[in-house]
């Protein structure tokens, strides 16, 4: 069967050559009608022209490994004046070609990530206050989206430098209570960055890290257990496929992750607990440290609900300290699922470079 605009051409190109044999005042309706018949088929064409690509999509595969490296001298101070030739990147021990590198100025995008969940209830005002403390540290290009989550995950405000846009989405949007989906919100989050383009990115998460699906399986992996050391042990945080799936997709991305741990979920707030209850909290802690290292990021523990903003302050100014460095990675296995170790060498010397430490070959 022929397809529509070839038979839409044909019908049109025999309009035309009949008209000839029809007097004047008919042949001027013929013509107009071959006329639209020709114009029908050549939307039709593009439409069909235009289709073609989301029928047969073109994957394109790349070893591309993005970084966010911080470097800090003996005393721990952050060293920012370095440039692509001042480091060395080794991947299992074999030296890599460095293929882009962005000082560490660069603006970032980032997701704020705030729990709306009932455990956050009673400290909200603290919550919104250090937030919009940590807008104000961060640069005037820095693109920032605001995502809330409980039973829910929410874009509040897309992303933007507009800090007036963003102030209104932490103080009046920003409400709720319910359950605590942490890694669908983690996970939701890598999706808008995926939409960054190649900026530099990273998410802030403000959390007690308790995600409610997640304690729900810790609490039947542990039921059995008769003391907190056996309940603890059941348990093997990092075999989570959520939070592998997330690392995962930050390995891809190059996001870095911050995860600042409200004081509500800290084991060592809460004795006595029961067996079940510390494997769920003490593995709720334990993947948000997870997150942390494998991304380069760092976990910062929030004792005090007054050190909140301080603490926010600090990730925002530890931000500005990263340099991004990608490479093509060399090794010919590209995606045989296994460990890849990551080391970074600076040649400046009595500095050291701090960076995630490798990723998986998905």
């Amino acid at each position: 069967m022929r397809s529509a605009p070839a038979y839409y051409r044909t019908v049109c190109f025999r309009a035309m050559i009949l008209s000839s044999n029809f007097p004047d005042n008919l042949r001027k309706i013929v013509c107009a009608v071959a006329a639209s018949l020709c114009l029908f088929a050549a939307t039709a064409a593009r439409a069909q022209t235009q289709q073609e690509p989301d029928e047969q999509p073109v994957v394109v595969n790349t070893n591309l490994v993005i970084l966010n490296v911080g470097v800090a001298d003996r005393k721990g101070g952050a060293v920012t004046d370095l440039s692509r030739g001042d480091f060395n990147v080794y991947e299992d021990g074999v030296k890599q070609s460095i293929l882009n590198f962005e000082p560490a100025a660069s603006p970032f995008s980032l997701v704020l990530l705030l729990d709306m969940s009932g455990s956050t209830l009673n400290f909200r005002n603290s919550l919104q206050l250090s937030a919009l403390r940590f807008i104000d540290a961060l640069g005037p290009e820095d693109r920032v989206e605001v995502v809330s989550f409980n039973d829910k995950v929410e874009t509040l405000q897309h992303f933007t430098t507009d800090r007036k846009k963003i102030a209104f989405a932490i103080t009046d949007l920003a409400k709720g209570r319910g359950n605590t989906y942490l890694y669908k919100a983690l996970d939701y989050s890598l999706r808008q960055l995926a939409k960054e383009g190649k900026r530099r990115k990273a998410i802030v998460v403000l959390t007690d890290g308790l995600d409610t699906e997640m304690s729900n399986l810790d609490r039947e992996t542990a039921s059995q257990a008769k003391t907190n050391e056996e309940a603890v042990a059941a348990v093997k945080p990092e075999a989570s496929a959520a939070l592998r799936s997330v690392l995962d997709a930050a390995d891809r991305q190059g996001v870095t992750i911050y995860p600042l741990a409200l004081p509500s979920a800290d084991p060592k707030n809460l004795l006595p607990l029961t067996p079940q209850q510390a494997a769920i909290y003490t593995a709720a802690r334990a993947r948000m440290q997870g997150l942390a290292d494998r991304t380069g990021g760092r976990l910062h523990e929030i004792r005090r609900l007054e050190d909140m903003g301080r603490l926010y302050a600090e990730v925002a100014a530890d931000m500005r300290t990263l340099y991004s460095i990608a490479y093509q990675s060399s090794n010919a296995r590209a995606h045989d699922g296994k460990w890849r170790a990551i080391n970074i060498e600076v040649t400046r010397a009595d500095t050291i470079a701090r960076s995630r430490p490798g990723y998986y070959a998905r």
